[in-house]
């Protein structure tokens, strides 16, 4: 077993060292990004916790893990609590904390890679509340003590075709630069590797289940750019489809990159939101003006033109096939111990496996049986894996990476007999889903604005769920994409027309069950009325399990999606399937009557 006692030892005589009284490590890398390579699993290594976002401090007498209401349970299974306390972010969120722990002198130390302005904020107010400084570290400790902290990645970068992608990338910076001439910036730093992919049409394999190339860029107003990027990953053909406008660096010349458009009084643009900490300070430091703004690739990002939105419905049809196959099979399988969460799940990866143009899965897919369904972002391993139950709820959520698109689908189903309450719950997240699923809306309406749709059967009932309705979805790029969302979270980010985004209400019950549904949706422009309206097509095609559903909880326009929506699945994937499961889908999409 780990000994994560003497991990937190060594930290924290390092941190003495240096004489430090605390130390923030937060799930992320350079790149803020959402998924990090192996390298950068800082916040496991030193606490156990394998969740996708997250945060740890450690002070020279305590600890805690931070987390959001997705992982609630899974941080109690994975952290010792003995060595960390277990926050809720909203409950107990850092800077709360730290008010009770720190004292006049103490400093509190980061590493400025992996924070930004945003994010330290708040722990800076904590600070100076009781007199405390927030400072950088003059190292990651926790590198300087992973002895055996893997070695950075360098999967080979690829271009990414026009035919996937629809836009050349000389037309994309061109549009940037365009931006920032009007606005009198010189240039702007790209941070995020999905934003660079997409900037560049490149693609690579550094972070798993996300086909990006770790690195650095600059965008300048006279249409050239910097890329920084370690060379050994780019082939002399990558390097042709860059062009001459684009000067490649490794990634250490950063530094002097930026120091060089502070002594040249640069105007730069910045996001502050998802921008490291580090290269804001560089540049302000040494006399460049930081415009504080978003990405410029973020909107376009999001908005799929007509190509990307072509690729994500064939993708998606082929990867529904692949789901219909999987749910045909575990229909026929017995109630067992060879039958579990890892078996079924290896089952499902396998068949998506087998796409001509499957790159990779789009993040480690979610097997949930019985109550470890009820751990909204579970992660199945040899030791938790339990069987899928006789009688019960299995929850999977799963998806792929395709050179044509990127796909995530949440299915729940039953094994053999659901109970009342298991049928309630389900119709209600269903009647929730479909809300959302077909409501028109006018233009410049946010996803924080309709996300109560998603919620209200529940509410109803007296239940809810901690996570957000819906995350945006990258083409051929990150499964979860910003900067829309449908969410209770107030958002600034209007819907509109290309935008990709899940649709996934859920319910789930400690102990006993989880239930979540989910397709993605596209964003498209809806005909008649005196506003701009738009609304949501669904690019996910795989049935609802009807055994769940208690008709009498459904409305007559309710019963008539669901009706349309399986008439579709069955009509679309038809040509993609063999007779016997052709068959099973026949019956699986039989209309509700």
């Amino acid at each position: 077993m780990t000994d994560y006692t003497t991990r937190l030892k060594n930290l924290r005589r390092e941190m003495n060292i240096f004489e430090m009284d605390g130390f923030i490590i937060p799930r992320s890398d350079e790149h803020q990004g959402e998924y990090v390579a192996p390298c950068s699993e800082r916040l496991a290594w030193i606490s156990g916790f394998t969740g996708s976002a997250g945060l740890a401090i450690v002070l020279k007498d305590s600890a805690a893990v931070f987390v959001d209401g997705r992982y609630t349970l899974q941080v109690k299974n994975e952290v010792d609590g003995d060595l960390f306390d277990h926050c809720h972010m909203a409950d107990t969120p850092a800077h709360d904390w730290l008010n009770a722990r720190l004292a006049e002198g103490m400093k509190l130390s980061y590493d400025p890679w992996l924070h930004t302005g945003a994010g330290l904020h708040r722990i800076k107010q904590a600070c100076e509340k009781v007199g405390a400084k927030l400072v950088p570290a003059p190292h990651n400790f926790i590198d300087a003590i992973w002895t055996d902290r893997p070695a950075p990645p360098k999967a080979p970068v690829r271009a990414h075709p026009l035919c996937y992608s629809g836009q050349g990338h000389d037309d994309k910076i061109e549009k940037m630069a365009t931006t920032l001439k009007e606005q009198g910036q010189d240039c702007m730093v790209l941070t995020l590797p999905d934003s660079i992919a997409w900037t560049f049409n490149i693609r690579g394999g550094d972070i798993p289940c996300t086909p990006v190339a770790l690195g650095f860029a600059l965008i300048h107003s006279d249409e050239t750019a910097d890329l920084f990027m370690d060379e050994d990953k780019i082939s002399e053909e990558v390097k042709a489809h860059l062009g001459d406008k684009v000067r490649l660096h490794q990634p250490a010349e950063i530094g002097t990159v930026l120091d060089q458009l502070g002594a040249d009084k640069k105007t730069v643009r910045f996001d502050g939101v998802t921008g490291a900490e580090w290269i804001h300070s560089r540049l302000s430091h040494n006399g460049a003006k930081v415009v504080l703004d978003d990405d410029l690739s973020l909107l376009p990002r999001a908005c799929k033109n007509a190509t990307e939105i072509e690729g994500m419905k064939t993708a998606h049809r082929r990867d529904g096939a692949a789901v219909v196959r999987f749910l045909h099979w575990l229909s026929k399988q017995e109630a067992g111990p060879d039958v579990n969460e890892m078996s079924v799940s290896k089952k499902l990866d396998h068949l998506r496996a087998e796409d001509d143009l499957f790159f990779d899965y789009s993040f480690p897919t979610i097997s949930g049986a019985a109550e470890n369904g009820a751990i909204v972002h579970y992660r199945v391993s040899a030791k938790s894996s339990i069987p899928l139950p006789k009688d019960g709820l299995y929850l999977v959520d799963s998806g792929g990476q395709y050179m044509d698109g990127t796909t995530d689908i949440t299915r729940t189903i039953v094994r053999g007999t659901p109970t009342p309450e298991m049928k309630d719950r389900y119709t209600r997240v269903l009647k929730g889903h479909i809300a959302i699923a077909r409501i028109r809306f006018p233009k410049g309406t946010t996803g924080s604005q309709i996300d109560v749709l998603a919620r209200q059967p529940l509410w109803q009932a007296g239940l809810d769920y901690d996570h957000g309705t819906g995350h945006g979805v990258g083409s051929f790029l990150n499964v979860h994409e910003g900067p829309h969302r449908i969410s209770k979270v107030a958002s600034k980010v209007a819907l509109d027309v290309g935008m990709v985004v899940s649709n996934e209400p859920g319910y789930y019950k400690t102990g006993a069950y989880g239930i979540r549904l989910e397709n993605l949706v596209h964003v498209l422009p809806s005909e008649g009325g005196e506003r701009e309206m738009l609304c949501f097509d669904s690019l996910t095609l795989a049935p609802f399990d009807q055994k769940a559903i208690d008709k009498s909880l459904l409305n007559a326009e309710e019963i008539d999606w669901i009706n349309t929506y399986h008439q579709r699945v069955y009509d679309e994937l038809c040509p993609l399937l063999d007779p016997a499961d052709l068959d099973w889908l026949k019956v699986a999409t039989q209309p509700i009557v």
